[in-house]
């Protein structure tokens, strides 16, 4: 009789430890709605002024995702209706790619010709104001947005360069960007191939732009200095313009066996002759594989900078009231296993700017100097 009731207490402690290692998880989420749900009302009812819940509730959407990383983010049903311009190479707005840093914005880059590129923005610079308004505390978004306006609006931003002791303020009025993907022309009898973003005609232009050089080159140099990047299908044609096979990226996702590898086809369009890549801080993401994809095949020298270091996948994912997420899911990894994301791709020849190329509207470009001076000296 002792037995059966050691062995029926044992049996009942064994239940009630299991439920409640099973319940707890639950448990605190449903606290944590709780929580919010409680925080919602009293802002609802306290707080200083009226307030929208819609509105309240987005930027707590928002606060979600910017806590796992910058470039995670909800889209509006507005703003998903209108992400299909920034790949297709005309959007509105001043001409700068921004992230997130330490909490603050910083600009991967400017594009080349935009209204901001011609005011003197440089990538690295880092906003502080927006018209004004302090940018200290902002999500990614909120900075986005206040930047955006009609055509033909000014707006005054005032940024920190690192390499600069005053805050420097740009006037700049807001315009359609207009990107021109690829432009090419002889410098010292090398061919010299600027590529400024990665959309639906990167690769075609590209192609057009190589058929109308001479075929006597000695070589051939592709700027990918301060090109924030784009679509992954273009990366992938544009490094298989300078290589005959081989692993060119893979993409990696949660799931250890989720894993996709992008090979080169056969179509070395320079025919093997000498290539130099030139990289800078400003060089991000489709423009991180693409030199890091050559640069492991040793197919070409990369000359400049250390690159930005943004190797991660966004998926978009539509929402039902025909929003979207922008969600990083998955990370992209070079032939040679290493990861971009953070590190950036690193030149095999380091050639810093000089101090003048921190100067607004400054000329002078040393590392584009230094890569012609190879091919006069080789």
């Amino acid at each position: 009789m002792k037995y059966f009731f050691k062995k029926t207490y044992i049996f009942i402690v064994l239940i009630l430890f299991t439920n409640h290692a099973y319940a707890n998880p639950n448990d605190k989420l449903y606290e944590k709605l709780d929580l919010f749900s409680d925080v919602l009302n009293t802002l609802k009812n306290e707080y200083v002024e009226d307030i929208e819940k819609s509105e309240v509730i987005d930027s707590a959407i928002n606060g979600m995702l910017q806590s796992l990383d910058p470039y995670s983010a909800y889209m509006s049903p507005e703003s998903f209706k209108n992400m299909d311009n920034d790949t297709k190479g005309e959007f509105g707005g001043l001409g700068i790619e921004i992230t997130m840093e330490a909490g603050l914005v910083k600009i991967i880059t400017p594009i080349e010709g935009t209204p901001a590129d011609e005011a003197g923005v440089q990538a690295g610079d880092f906003i502080v104001k927006i018209d004004g308004k302090q940018v200290k505390g902002m999500s990614l978004l909120d900075a986005v947005n206040l930047m955006r306006g009609k055509v033909g609006t000014d707006i005054e931003i005032t940024v920190r360069r690192p390499e600069v002791e005053d805050e420097l303020v740009f006037k700049i009025t807001r315009d359609i960007i207009k990107i021109r993907e690829v432009s090419a022309e002889v410098k010292d009898n090398t061919g010299y191939i600027r590529l400024r973003a990665f959309n639906e005609q990167t690769t075609n232009q590209l192609t057009k732009q190589l058929n109308k050089l001479p075929k006597n080159l000695d070589g051939y140099i592709l700027d990918l200095r301060n090109n924030p990047g784009g679509l992954l299908s273009q990366a992938i044609k544009v490094t298989e313009t300078f290589l005959d096979g081989g692993e060119i990226v893979s993409t990696r996702g949660r799931d250890k066996n989720d894993i996709k590898i992008f090979n080169a086809k056969k179509g070395d369009k320079i025919n093997n002759k000498p290539l130099i890549v030139l990289i800078n801080q400003g060089s991000a993401s489709a423009s991180e594989i693409v030199s890091g994809a050559l640069k492991d095949h040793k197919r070409a020298i990369l000359l400049g900078e250390k690159s930005f270091g943004k190797g991660s996948v966004q998926s978009i994912i539509p929402l039902k009231n025909q929003g979207g997420l922008r969600l990083t899911t998955a990370r992209y990894y070079l032939p040679s296993g290493e990861s971009i994301h953070e590190k950036g791709v690193e030149p095999d020849i380091t050639v810093k700017r000089n101090k003048e190329d921190f100067k607004i509207n400054t000329k002078t470009d040393n590392q584009l100097n230094y890569a012609l001076k190879l091919f006069k000296n080789s």
